[in-house]
């Protein structure tokens, strides 16, 4: 193992990085004046910076080190997590988006009050801000910090959360949804341009491409294992990996609000697209420079050391602490996401319905207030997580588990006129305890020998039956303009609109390379 020592060279150009970074988000909060621009950045949001800011969220601190991580002992399987995402988001830009900008709606249970009740609105409200905040915000922040106490081992490792709580939530608070995703943009930038050098780095110590093959483990050269593997099965792509690729690319807020933010619907689409397309090359950044790893460090400890690892083995004085900037910059990207996102749930969701004298200044305040108070709550559960014994490992079975619910109403509700109004609060509020108590049993307490994206099946499965039941013992509802759903005269009507535009500003010739480039690399390591 290298020695992980962080020069003085490194911490001066990291720390040097996030100075600047908050900066930015500081200054931005100037033209803050009310929650609209302070959640929506004022829904004037251009397509380069709402895709790079998707995928910047995405790749947070865990997946920055935990991709790396799987290819180190798994292989290149976990990359269907990605490819998977790329088609989510071509069939979003294509099918949905639309019908979500047109509802002008701030938040995603808003969207969903829309089409079926109240009830379904706060339902769903409350389940985003649990798990963003429990998961995704204290989640990031405990790996993140395992990570950077191999830099910095003699800092305790609730003073590196709250470290990162910090970093992320401080500019958040006065900047708003503009500020995360300018700063996300410029940080997507730099975890591109490192993971890029950390490939070419990586396979110019393996010397060829039958070398990267070879460094595999067995059987890890390929997306799809048997279908009895522990890690990813790949039936689990069509069972698991898709479904919640939807949950969280078209229904999670923290996700879907840098969109609801798009100057219009253009910009929506292309924005999309480009962060469909930006999954990718994570197989070749994060992917298989771990799995290259094993060659350069063949019994390394833990797994999702080998990324640290290589950096400090890799990379000269400075560039180390370019690295050391993205991997803040990865765990900064997720935690101001998360913070914006969940306060915008309960300002949207929960205040404003019942506060509406309340001024733009006072809510505004508010609004601030909750990024702060979500920020101390992340940075106090986060060091909890290890407490449980190895949870981390659970997230995406328990998102597999519970979301499945929230997928069947957003789908069912977009592209079925039947579903009346009460089906998608009851099958909220059945669905996601079954999933709570069939996680537990399965996962956490191990009763049942299943892997997660088979259960994952199981559940989108019985959430289907629930929904269908009551669809089918209910009268359809009426709906009126605004809530339409899709159907052949709006992809007739989109159609029309792209006859006068040249080709190469069709949306739909570029969805469909993108298609083709997306299934050319994966069969080519099927």
């Amino acid at each position: 193992m290298p020695d992980f020592d962080v020069t003085a060279p490194d911490f001066t150009i990291a720390v040097l990085y996030i100075i600047v970074v908050m900066g930015i988000g500081l200054w931005i909060s100037r033209s803050q004046t009310d929650t609209k621009s302070y959640f929506l950045g004022g829904r004037g949001t251009i397509w380069p910076v709402i895709g790079i800011s998707m995928m910047s969220a995405n790749l947070s601190g865990t997946s920055f080190v935990g991709l790396a991580g799987a290819g180190y002992e798994h292989g290149i399987a976990v990359w269907n997590y990605e490819w998977t995402a790329t088609l989510v988001l071509i069939f979003f830009s294509l099918f949905v988006l639309p019908f979500y900008l047109r509802s002008k709606a701030s938040t995603m249970p808003e969207f969903l009050e829309r089409r079926y009740d109240t009830r379904a609105r706060k339902v769903f409200a409350a389940f985003s801000v649990f798990t963003a905040i429990v998961i995704d915000s204290a989640g990031a922040l405990f790996a993140g910090s395992l990570t950077l106490q191999l830099l910095f081992p003699d800092v305790p490792l609730w003073t590196l959360i709250a470290g990162i709580a910090f970093l992320g939530g401080v500019y958040v608070i006065f900047g708003g949804l503009k500020a995360v995703m300018i700063t996300d943009t410029i940080q997507g930038v730099l975890l591109i341009a490192v993971g890029t050098i950390i490939f070419f780095m990586t396979f110019w110590q393996i010397g060829s491409w039958e070398g990267v093959r070879q460094a595999a483990p067995e059987g890890g050269f390929t997306i799809a294992p048997p279908a009895d593997d522990d890690f990813f099965p790949w039936p689990g792509i069509f069972t698991g990996a898709i479904w919640l690729s939807f949950y969280y690319w078209t229904t999670n807020q923290v996700v879907v609000q840098k969109v609801l933010a798009a100057k219009n619907v253009d910009h929506g689409r292309w924005g999309l697209l480009l962060a469909g397309g930006l999954q990718l090359p994570f197989l070749f950044i994060l992917v298989l420079p771990g799995l290259m790893g094993r060659e350069i460090f063949p019994e390394i400890g833990d797994a999702d050391q080998i990324w640290p690892a290589l950096v400090f083995q890799l990379l000269p004085e400075g560039l180390r602490g370019l690295a050391l900037a993205a991997l803040v910059a990865a765990l900064m990207s997720t935690v101001d996401s998360v913070l914006n996102g969940s306060a915008s749930l309960v300002v949207n969701d929960f205040v404003k319905p019942r506060k509406k004298h309340w001024s733009d200044a006072r809510m505004l305040l508010l609004s601030r207030a909750l990024v702060g108070v979500f920020m101390v709550l992340a940075a106090i559960w986060a060091p909890l997580i290890g407490s449980f014994g190895g949870i981390v490992e659970y997230f995406q079975s328990f998102l597999g588990y519970i979301t499945m619910p929230v997928v069947v109403v957003f789908l069912g509700g977009l592209f079925w006129r039947q579903p009346p109004r009460h089906a998608a609060f009851w099958t909220l509020s059945i669905g996601i305890p079954i999933g709570v108590v069939c996680f537990t049993l399965f996962e956490a307490l191990g009763l049942f020998d299943l892997q997660f994206l088979y259960g994952t099946g199981l559940m989108l499965l019985l959430n289907l039956g629930i929904f269908a039941t009551i669809t089918l013992r209910s009268e359809p509802p009426k709906l009126e303009a605004g809530e339409d759903i899709w159907s052949r005269e709006s992809w007739r009507k989109d159609r029309e609109e792209l006859a006068n535009k040249p080709l190469w500003k069709s949306h739909h010739m570029w969805s469909a390379l993108l298609i083709v480039v997306t299934l050319v690399m994966v069969l080519s390591f099927i």
